[in-house]
């Protein structure tokens, strides 16, 4: 495997309501992963609740993360900010620390335009000599990159994969095979989602960046590895095993779902920062029912 290929587990920061990160608690999530076998381990993207916590809390959280991976699973970390100089701050920062690659969405309160986001991944990437992933994800962003911007990105010299979004119509092999054709030929495009997970891998997308990964990685890698060995019934019958919870994910949002996920596996998980809020009893018992559901399947 390669940096920004196969299964990318994004944990949790674990932060108090005040966005003040637990370091202990976050190396308790790395080493969790690394001894499952992940293939990358993505701190500070959007489960990882970035746009909560502040510059220096970002830092101390990558600076704990790197150290608990100790090299033995490559760290990505993520570095979208507001302005341009945080992200280069950030980049630098992440570097110095000891992380592997980069991961940056074009944060904005003002709508970015297509040259604006192109500027802002440019001056970011050249800050540092890590390779960097193109964070797509207009659902929290309300950005949509172009196939235009998207093939000038890839041309830069440290810009090496794009963390997509599931497509619209679910026809990945054709959103691959257009995007493969403006993009370098070792330009990684790989997908988040979960619930489109299998099938994009299967299309032939090398990367799932995974929600659930972060707190299940086991039950995760049987899924990633089924689908991208081509071992269409085997994922198949472990994805039928996730429906329940890609059921909350899309009715609750999957960040307020891994949260009580955490809490019933008995993780070192505090409540998120405000104004971010915990789920119901009523949503945290169909929780524990889809984490049933999973074990009795898998």
């Amino acid at each position: 495997m390669t940096l920004f290929t196969g299964l990318s587990a994004f944990p949790i920061t674990p932060a108090n309501i005040d966005g003040i990160v637990d370091t202990d608690a976050l190396s308790v999530l790395v080493e969790r992963l690394v001894h499952a076998g992940v293939d990358s381990i993505g701190v500070l993207g959007s489960t990882g609740i970035y746009a909560y916590l502040d510059r220096s809390e970002r830092i101390r959280a990558t600076e704990a993360a790197v150290e608990a991976a100790a090299g033995r699973t490559p760290v990505i970390v993520g570095v979208g900010a507001l302005r341009t100089s945080w992200s280069r701050d950030l980049a630098i920062a992440a570097e110095r620390a000891g992380a592997d690659g980069l991961l940056l969405a074009p944060m904005s309160y003002t709508p970015l335009t297509q040259q604006e986001a192109q500027e802002h991944f440019r001056a970011v990437s050249e800050a540092t000599a890590l390779p960097m992933c193109i964070y797509n994800n207009p659902g929290t962003t309300n950005f949509r990159f172009s196939d235009e911007l998207i093939a000038a990105l890839a041309a830069m010299p440290n810009m090496a994969a794009i963390k997509m979004p599931l497509p619209g119509d679910g026809d990945y092999r054709v959103e691959l095979q257009r995007l493969r054709a403006s993009t370098p030929r070792d330009f990684k495009i790989g997908y988040s989602g979960d619930w489109g997970a299998g099938d994009s891998l299967i299309a032939g997308g090398d990367a799932w960046y995974s929600v659930v990964a972060g707190l299940l990685p086991e039950q995760a890698l049987a899924l990633a590895r089924a689908a991208m060995s081509g071992d269409i019934d085997q994922a198949g019958r472990l994805d039928s095993a996730f429906v329940p919870l890609w059921n909350l994910f899309r009715e609750h949002g999957s960040l307020r779902i891994m949260y009580e996920v955490g809490r019933r596996l008995g993780l070192p998980l505090e409540a998120a920062p405000l104004p971010l809020g915990r789920v119901g009893a009523e949503v945290a018992a169909m929780v524990d029912d889809a984490l049933n559901h999973l074990t009795a399947r898998c």
